[in-house]
């Protein structure tokens, strides 16, 4: 079922508001909810505070708008604030680290199995096989620092294998910059999924800096030192993918179509009911957010918000496992490298690249230390050496 979002009228922006017991509630279960609860968790809070940023960011260049953009982002802050307090004090740092690797392949996964554009598809694919490797060196850094299975908390939805090798995803600056859509021809799907990625890859990369540091082994810091500088090419990537000469109204009002979207989907789709309920206010606010921001496109602009959206938002994503989807990437675009902003052969890959990598990997790469013989299996390595025992 679609939603019609210029129907919807959502809760006024006047009435939204919270308590600070509303604010932290009781949070979701490490292991009695489903993985994908948490998945939305992550990346409802991505993409909030992808709503702050952009916030933040506009108002520093538009005067204008620095009132209504100081009222929403005031609800879109309690917005984080309730949606990243739902993931409990039982996940250890590293587990959330997993969780977060789960949220950027199976979203990326379903995004890229429904983008349009062929092209802005393989860009999805391209990133999703090097998050999947990501996901397999800190499962390998889960079992050897806290003996823990990372298949408790991906519920055995995600695969834990190599990807694209973390080492060889290092690429000069300049190999990370990808094609934009055109805001006059694009499918409004195309717009959506790009702020949807963008939002979800800049959470990771700003977890990823906060989280190394506080690590006392050397090589775990370096692992997060080493994916974290991945993350920022991601983030690099996918926000190229957005038209530069988008107006700053008819990008905000994009962002708020795809919050509502986004907390669409959930709603849709969450199995725990207490967080159902919780998705449904969230969307009902950012509802209300779309028609005030709405009127201000009207009145400022004086343009027809349906040359940038449709009278219906499309069917959201699936929260579902992508296995096979990703298996066949993998098989098939796994050897796939970067020139410019095209996606090519191994031996097509930017010259730059190559030395760029061979300069940052000099004195090794901690990420190939950190899965040296490493295959994942039920259990964890000391389990292994027990049976071995």
């Amino acid at each position: 079922m679609t939603l019609a979002i210029f129907e919807e009228k959502g809760t006024p922006l006047e009435n939204q508001g919270f308590t600070w017991r509303e604010l932290v509630q009781k949070p979701i279960s490490k292991l009695d909810d489903d993985a994908f609860t948490r998945v939305r968790v992550i990346l409802m809070n991505g993409i909030e505070n992808e709503a702050l940023r952009f916030g933040h960011l506009i108002s520093r260049f538009n005067g204008s708008l620095r009132v209504p953009l100081a009222q929403v982002r005031r609800v879109e802050q309690h917005q984080a604030t309730m949606v990243n307090w739902l993931l409990g004090a039982d996940h250890s740092p590293l587990e959330t680290t997993i969780a977060y690797e789960q949220v950027a392949i199976e979203v990326t996964a379903a995004v890229a199995r429904r983008e349009p554009d062929e092209y802005l598809a393989q860009i999805y694919r391209f990133g999703l096989l090097e998050d999947f490797d990501h996901m397999h060196r800190y499962s390998a850094l889960l079992d050897r620092l806290e003996g823990k299975d990372a298949n408790n908390i991906l519920q055995s939805y995600t695969d834990i294998l190599p990807g694209r090798p973390t080492m060889v995803e290092h690429r000069a600056p300049e190999d990370d910059l990808r094609r934009p859509f055109d805001r006059a021809t694009a499918d409004p799907l195309s717009k959506l999924h790009a702020l949807t990625i963008t939002s979800a890859e800049y959470q990771t990369h700003d977890y990823y800096m906060n989280i190394g540091p506080l690590f006392a082994d050397p090589l775990a810091r370096q692992l997060y030192a080493e994916i974290a500088s991945i993350e920022e090419q991601h983030v690099t990537q996918y926000e190229s993918l957005l038209d530069p000469s988008q107006t700053a109204l008819e990008q905000w009002l994009l962002h708020e179509a795809n919050e509502a979207y986004c907390y669409y989907g959930c709603v849709q789709q969450e199995s725990n009911p207490r967080i159902r309920a919780i998705w449904e206010r969230m969307l009902d606010y950012e509802l209300g957010h779309f028609q005030t921001v709405l009127g201000l496109f009207k009145d400022i602009e004086r343009r027809d918000p349906q040359e940038v959206l449709s009278e219906r938002l499309p069917d959201p994503f699936p929260f579902e496992s992508n296995r096979e989807f990703v298996r066949n990437v993998l098989a098939n675009e796994v050897d796939l490298r970067a020139d410019g902003t095209e996606i090519v052969p191994l031996d097509k890959e930017s010259p730059a690249s190559i030395a760029y990598r061979r300069r940052m990997n000099a004195e090794g790469s901690p990420s190939e230390i950190v899965a040296a013989d490493y295959h994942w299996r039920p259990g964890t390595e000391l389990s292994k050496k027990v049976v071995n025992l």
